[in-house]
Order: structure tokens, then sequence, then C-alpha cells
């Protein structure tokens, strides 16, 4: 049965800014590249300060930030989005944290990326994001749903990339000396290894490009977007996912998201 094309409203749930402002962009050029015009589908970002949510994060109080975050998704239905994306993976363990429903069904970030790497052909994908992410089981369940290992650095790589996470990119700070130490450790990734690598912090891809990955990058953010534009577009249908850790199983998320990253 083909799927209506009907134009749905965006809303994008903002939690680190650069990433944010990086996926909104992405969405709004897809419309272009698809359209030949400055032309897209609505959308409505909120955005709530994720320093607000630090100390949650630093207590380890999911609940508390997936709370705050459950706060933009009510704003983003009372201004008409019809879904959400969130262009954070680290804030997934939030949305996953148990909790009511949220107000709007949402694509689920690591679920695009695991549908592309198995698009691709990947059987082990390296993992980079903050140390929150890189430790909890986002992408490890995900990936996994589609046969694929995961692969997170080693501790010091960890730290290495968190630092450079917090004290750079989310502040929209890009140095080459940033660049050469991502590079190392993807290297350590594929010495182990990794066919391809997750930049599972939506800030990583203004840093690491695919001229530059010693692998093959999965770039959560521009999935992410383009998987957003094709739900807005009609050419896809609506996620079902409202938060929570679901029994999504790697044929549904085919269904949702294997067309959505060409």
């Amino acid at each position: 049965m083909s799927v209506r094309r009907n134009k749905r409203h965006l809303g994008i749930l903002a939690h680190s800014p650069e990433g944010a402002a990086l996926c909104f962009l992405a969405y709004c050029q897809e419309g272009h590249r698809r359209t030949g015009r400055n032309d897209h589908p609505d959308v409505t970002l909120d955005h709530i300060a994720f320093g607000r949510s630090m100390p949650a994060w630093e207590s380890g109080d999911h609940a508390a930030v997936r709370a705050t975050l459950a706060v933009s998704v009510d704003r983003l239905a009372r201004a008409g989005a019809a879904f959400f994306a969130c262009p954070d993976n680290t804030a997934h363990l939030a949305l996953e944290h148990p909790g009511p429903d949220l107000a709007l069904p949402g694509l689920h970030i690591a679920e695009v990326v695991a549908a592309r790497a198995a698009r691709d052909g990947h059987r082990r994908v390296g993992v980079l994001g903050t140390r929150y992410l890189m430790e909890g089981p986002v992408y490890p369940r995900a990936l996994a749903a589609h046969g694929i290992a995961a692969e997170t650095p080693a501790a010091g790589d960890q730290e290495t990339v968190n630092r450079i996470i917090f004290e750079e990119l989310v502040n929209g700070v890009l140095t080459d000396a940033a660049r050469r130490e991502y590079a190392r450790v993807i290297e350590r990734l594929a010495a182990r290894g990794c066919d391809a690598v997750a930049l599972a912090c939506t800030e990583i891809p203004l840093l690491v490009t695919p001229e530059t990955s010693p692998l093959p990058t999965l770039d959560s953010t521009r999935l992410l977007a383009r998987a957003a534009y094709e739900v807005a577009a009609g050419e896809r249908p609506l996620p079902a996912w409202r938060g929570g850790v679901t029994d999504w199983t790697a044929s549904e998320t085919r269904s949702r998201t294997g067309s959505a990253t060409g």
C-alpha cells in the first residue's frame, strides 16, 4: 500500500545547540536538494538550555532529564508538530527512561543510524559520543537489533572524545588538534576490526568529515534530518515511539528508516 504524501510539521527537540542547529540546517537543505527550491515542510525547534540538565546528567538522574525534555515535546505539540526528532544522541538515554508517553511520537536517532549501517553492510561499528552515551546501552541495543556489533574506544580515548565534546564542540570550537585526536581514536577502532564509525554526538560531524575519517562515517545528525524530512514529506509513516525502551525489531526499523538514508 502506498504511503500518503501529506506534509507533516516537524518538531526538533533540541538539547545541545550546535547539533540541533546543524540538524535544522540539514533538514531545510534537504528540502532544497529534493525540490530545487527553498521549500520544506514546516519545522519548529524548542530548546531548554542543556546546562540546566547537567547536574542531573552528572548524578545519573535520567528521569529528571526526561521530564525536562518532555516539556519541550509538549510545547512542540502545542505548536502544531506532528512528530519530533531529537538531534542529541545522549538525550536518548533519558528519553528511553521509563515514564509517561511523550506528547508526540518521535524518530529514534540510534534506530536511524543502525538502519543505515545495516543497509551499507557494516558488521562492527565504532561509537563516538559523550561519556554517558559510550557507556550506555542505546547504540549496542539498536545495532544488535540489526546483527551489528558495537565497539567503543578504550577508556583513555573515551575521555579524550568526551572532553573535546564538552569543552569545544558544544561551544562551536573546532580545532585541527581535536580533529587529529579524533582521527587517532578512529584509527584505533579500525585496528580492532570496526568497518565504520558512528558519529553519535550530533556535534562531531562539524569536526569529523568523510574526507578526514579513517573509517566510513555514519553521520547521526544528517541521517536524522533526512529521515525527518521523509516523514514530514509523507514519504514514510509517522513513527510510533513515544519514549521508553521499545520492542522495535530490525524488521520494523527497516520499514520505517531503511529508505530514508540514501
